[in-house]
């Protein structure tokens, strides 16, 4: 009777005598999980960086492309008129506007707005640098001269001034 209750009280190691710790699969050390999170973590960190520069790229390339902005007249007054059959010579004041229709600002340098009649120069006038602002406008005031007498003989210029126009 002695040997069936030493059967029945068994007792079982706490550890197994290899060293080795099992479950049900083959186990890692603590060091290599924390190294395979750290890489997956890594992974998943480069990949939502790439994701945000593909993201970034595509609304740089669309959104904030930069645009030519539109230069236009604006009021007129004109003065100091003085004509003959043959040619003109006048002044007015006159409002440049640079339109910007980017989402940034639009520094522009000095240049020179010449207006031209059937392709021949009468006029010039130097637009100073300056900077349309975000979706805005630059309103600029110049005063001109216009002078037709440098106008070859052959346009039509005094045929439109006796004609009226």
């Amino acid at each position: 009777m002695a040997e069936k209750s030493q059967k029945t009280h068994q007792t079982y190691p706490l550890a197994p005598a290899n060293g080795y710790t099992r479950s049900d699969g083959e186990s890692l050390s603590e060091d290599e999980l924390k190294r395979k999170k750290r890489i997956k973590c890594f992974a998943y960190i480069g990949i939502f960086i790439v994701f945000q520069m593909a993201i970034g790229a595509v609304f740089g390339l669309t959104v904030l492309k930069v645009k030519t902005p539109k230069v236009r007249l604006g009021t007129s007054t004109l003065s100091d008129v003085t004509s003959s059959t043959t040619s003109f010579s006048s002044t007015f004041n006159t409002q440049i506007r640079v339109k910007n229709t980017n989402w940034g600002p639009y520094k522009f340098d000095q240049g020179v707005v010449t207006f031209m009649y059937q392709g021949a120069p009468v006029g010039t006038v130097v637009v100073p640098k300056g900077k349309a602002g975000m979706r805005g406008t630059k309103k600029i005031n110049v005063n001109v001269s216009l002078n037709t007498a440098a106008l070859p003989r052959s346009s039509t210029l005094s045929s439109q001034l006796s004609g009226g126009v």
